[in-house]
C-alpha cells in the first residue's frame, strides 16, 4: 500500500490540488490527512469538500487545532490573526462540513503506525514536536514503528536507535528513505498549504508500507493567485505574504 500523507492544508485550494494530481501521478492507494485542513487560506469549503469526498473512499482523516478552533467560542493559545480567519471560515461552511469536523479523531492507529496532527503523548493539547526532545518523548509515548504527524510546517525526519539515542535530519525531496524495523521514527512531511522553510512550495510525502520506503516531494503551484484570492477574500494580506515567501 503506498500512503499519500498531507497535513497542514489551511484552505490552500491550489496547493491541495497539485499536491493531489502528483500523488495520483505516483499511483498512491491510500491517502492521509493529518488536519488542520482550515485556516489562513480563502478556499475552507473546497478544501472539505475534496477531502470529505477521499474520506468517503477510505481516507484517514484527522482532526487539527485549527479545525477544532471552528467548533470552540473562544480562541484557546489561537493568535488574533489566525482566530479572525476561523470567524470568518465559519461564515462559509455549511452544517455538514461541521458535522465532518466535529466527528474527526486525534489520533489513528493502523498497524504498526500512528497518525496524530500534533504528538503522540498529548494529541487533543497541540503541544509542538520542534526538537529531538520531544520527538523522543513522542516516540516513547507509543508502540508504534512509525508516527506521522503535522502540525509543524517544516519537513523533519526523527529516529530513535534500539538504545534510545535520538537523531534528526531534514530530508531531500524525491529520494527514497528506508523505515528500518531496528529504529524507531517520527515522520513530518510538511505543510501542503503552508510551507515555513522559506521554500513556497507545497509540501507531502508518500510511504510504502511494503517496501517501507518514505519520499518527502515539494511541489511547486501558482501561491500568487492563492496570496490574490486570500486579499480578495478580505483576509490579512500578511497571509498572502507568507506563501510568496515560503514563511
Amino acid at each position: 500500500m503506498l500512503i499519500a500523507l498531507l497535513t497542514d492544508l489551511h484552505a490552500n485550494r491550489e496547493a491541495v490540488t497539485a499536491c493531489l494530481a502528483h500523488a495520483q501521478e505516483q499511483r498512491v492507494t491510500r491517502y492521509a490527512f493529518l488536519g488542520d485542513l482550515v485556516g489562513y487560506g480563502s478556499d475552507p469549503a473546497w478544501v472539505l469538500d475534496t477531502v470529505m469526498e477521499y474520506a468517503s473512499q477510505g481516507a484517514y482523516v484527522l482532526m487539527g487545532n485549527h479545525d477544532i478552533a471552528l467548533l470552540q467560542d473562544e480562541r484557546k493559545g489561537m493568535n488574533l490573526q489566525a482566530y479572525q480567519v476561523i470567524e470568518w471560515t465559519r461564515t462559509r461552511l455549511s452544517a455538514e462540513h461541521l458535522a465532518f469536523i466535529r466527528q474527526l479523531p486525534y489520533r489513528i492507529e493502523v498497524d504498526d503506525m500512528l497518525l496524530v496532527h500534533a504528538n503522540a503523548w498529548a494529541p487533543e493539547k497541540w503541544e509542538y514536536i520542534d526538537g529531538i526532545m520531544e520527538a523522543t518523548r513522542s516516540m516513547h509515548a507509543t508502540k508504534a514503528h512509525i508516527t506521522f504527524c503535522g502540525h509543524v510546517h517544516l519537513p523533519t525526519l526523527y529516529h530513535m536507535t534500539l538504545t534510545g539515542k535520538t537523531g534528526e535530519f531534514v530530508p531531500v525531496p524525491e529520494h527514497s528513505i528506508p523505515l528500518g524495523k531496528q529504529r524507531r521514527w517520527v515522520v513530518i512531511p510538511g505543510s501542503a498549504g503552508q510551507p515555513r522553510d522559506g521554500n513556497p512550495a507545497a509540501c507531502y510525502a508518500t510511504y510504502d508500507t511494503d517496501t517501507l520506503a518514505l519520499t518527502y516531494f515539494r511541489i511547486p503551484y501558482d501561491y500568487e493567485t492563492t496570496a490574490e484570492k486570500i486579499v480578495a477574500a478580505g483576509l490579512p494580506a500578511s497571509l498572502g505574504q507568507r506563501l510568496i515567501n515560503g514563511e
